[in-house]
């Protein structure tokens, strides 16, 4: 019987990956790569895509009903907090040190920020040095705003051509509103409740120049690339990855705020509990896989979440011949100054962003139909 056993669970097994930020640009192919160099350990795998804001429901009622139909969660910042705050994840960090630890301490330092963000349920796959940053068409807007002030003076003098999207379902839309309280000298960036009187007011005054809000940036890049609207927020892999597609003009161009403080973002593995035993140990061969130079390098993608690498020392000469080509023609030399004159922050911990996103959609987003 144990023999048996023990053959039962080096069976390949099938993974189900459901993907809720994107992250699937930047890794699948590293992912396929695990599946093809280890047919012993994976027989198949599914990739899903789905809406951040619908996940944590999702795997809440699989739990509840006793299945686990989803293996590995690839999302950002937003599910994570939503899924930590529900308590759906398995507990990655410390209880698997001797797994992961080795490949861990390699995070580059602002990447490191990020993982903390995990709180040991995720490991981080992938890192962008986010925004707020604003993008605009250069034909319709010859001044750009600098300023919070200057972009509400420009949108109420144009209403209906400056747009964002919901900010529980966009990179742009979270750093947007995290952004705010560092420009406008709220007196606790990371209290969305009682710290950040200056930055709802703001959003409320704006509100009466923006006329809905998207459920997803790639709504918002679609607009602005057909010439619906002239601006919106972005951020540095927003901004490389939709030009470097066609579906925003080359000749767009960024402009920071004045003073700005970048609010980083990431890409994590979870994995939902109640997986089996038998698909953990492959998950965590596949995500110590994962950081490995190699496949980091190739995250560098289009653009798509630039940089892209969380570990350090990959740089974009490691990068696919593709991805090099890409990032040279469609990347902005000025974002290496920006990164060298800006300080950074990482995002609101779970609970605080949790309630960031519930206050901007009461308060802010239903405003609007």
């Amino acid at each position: 019987m144990a023999g048996a056993a023990a053959l039962a669970q080096a069976a390949p097994v099938t993974l189900n990956i459901v993907d809720v930020a994107g992250n699937l640009a930047v890794t699948q192919k590293a992912l396929e790569a695990f599946r093809d160099q280890n047919p012993d350990l994976v027989s198949s795998m599914t990739f899903t895509n789905a809406p951040a804001p619908q996940i944590p429901g999702k795997i809440k009622a699989m739990q509840a009903a006793g299945r686990a139909d989803i293996d590995l969660v690839l999302t950002g910042t937003d599910a994570l907090a939503a899924g930590i705050e529900q308590g759906l994840w398995l507990k990655l960090l410390p209880e698997h040190d001797s797994v992961f630890k080795a490949d861990t301490d390699k995070y580059h330092p602002a990447a490191a920020k990020m993982q903390q963000l995990a709180q040991g349920y995720g490991l981080e796959v992938s890192f962008m040095q986010g925004g707020p940053l604003l993008e605009y068409n250069p034909k319709t807007v010859p001044n750009p705003p600098k300023t919070p002030a200057e972009l509400l003076t420009w949108c109420k003098a144009n209403p209906g051509k400056f747009l964002y999207a919901r900010p529980a379902n966009s990179g742009p839309g979270r750093a947007f509103l995290m952004g705010l309280p560092y420009l406008l000298k709220d007196k606790n960036p990371y209290d969305p409740i009682n710290g950040w009187d200056n930055t709802w007011k703001f959003l409320k005054e704006l509100n009466t120049c923006v006329p809905y809000y998207p459920g997803g940036t790639s709504a918002i890049m679609k607009e602005l690339g057909q010439g619906g609207r002239d601006m919106t927020v972005t951020v540095t892999g927003w901004d490389i990855n939709p030009r470097a597609l066609g579906i925003v003009p080359a000749d767009f161009k960024v402009q920071a705020f004045d003073n700005f403080t970048w609010v980083t973002d990431a890409h994590y593995m979870v994995i939902p509990k109640g997986v089996s035993a038998d698909k953990q140990k492959v998950l965590f061969k596949l995500m110590a896989f994962m950081l490995q130079p190699k496949q980091q390098a190739m995250t560098y993608d289009a653009g798509y979440f630039y940089p892209g690498p969380a570990i350090a020392n990959v740089p974009l000469s490691a990068a696919p011949k593709e991805s090099q080509e890409v990032i040279e023609k469609y990347g902005r030399p000025e974002y290496a100054k920006m990164t060298a004159d800006h300080p950074s922050a990482v995002p609101l911990d779970a609970k605080a962003m949790v309630a960031a996103f519930k206050k901007w959609d009461d308060e802010v987003g239903a405003l609007k139909k």
